[in-house]
């Protein structure tokens, strides 16, 4: 029990450092690191919890997919730590009221509300039930739910196809391509090749 206690502790402080650092860090590419940090830390308050499937999807969905991918974007871009932001402070008075609310509230139901307390469960896997459940009663919505996600996926992907072509046939500056079957510029009368 005593184990379990301080790994709870090092992964609420992991969340709770790294959702400060993307929150208050001025430099993008250590927000994104925070980030990194915040979802691990959940992702192993899950496997505390005994939601091995809920934390492997943690894992692959957020920092597998969505955390690799604003990484590269980051990495990608160029002249970001370029960009001057000029209000700063504009948000600041509104964001502490709110800080300052949501946290009172938080603490207050924490420590004033009445939590029932049971032994604890033993450690259970639910990933088979999950995956026994998807691949037998819920198949069909299933499936949909893919070929919805498929369908989705196609769509953005012809939306943003249109967008370039309109692009660049509106661009002035951009030279054509020479097709292969241009003729080629006849030789001037007069040169011999030898």
């Amino acid at each position: 029990m005593q184990t379990e206690f301080v790994i709870f502790v090092f992964l609420a402080l992991a969340t709770l450092v790294g959702a400060a650092s993307v929150a208050l860090s001025r430099n993008i590419f250590w927000s994104a690191m925070g980030l990194l940090s915040c979802l691990v830390g959940v992702g192993g308050m899950y496997v505390l919890l005994s939601a091995d499937f809920v934390a492997v999807t943690q894992v692959l969905v957020y920092i597998g997919g969505v955390l690799v991918l604003i990484i590269f974007a980051v990495m990608l871009t160029s002249h970001i730590q370029d960009i001057n932001v000029s209000n700063r402070s504009m948000g600041l008075v509104g964001g502490y009221a709110v800080f300052f609310v949501t946290s009172t509230l938080l603490c207050f139901v924490a420590i004033w509300a009445p939590w029932k307390l049971t032994d604890q469960a033993p450690v259970t896997e639910t990933a088979a039930a999950i995956g026994n459940g998807l691949l037998g009663t819920w198949l069909l919505p299933f499936e949909i739910a893919s070929v919805v996600l498929v369908a989705t996926m196609v769509g953005a992907i012809v939306i943003a196809r249109k967008e370039v072509k309109s692009d660049q046939d509106g661009d002035p500056g951009r030279v054509p391509k020479p097709s292969r079957d241009a003729a080629l510029p006849a030789e001037p009368a007069g040169s011999a090749r030898g």
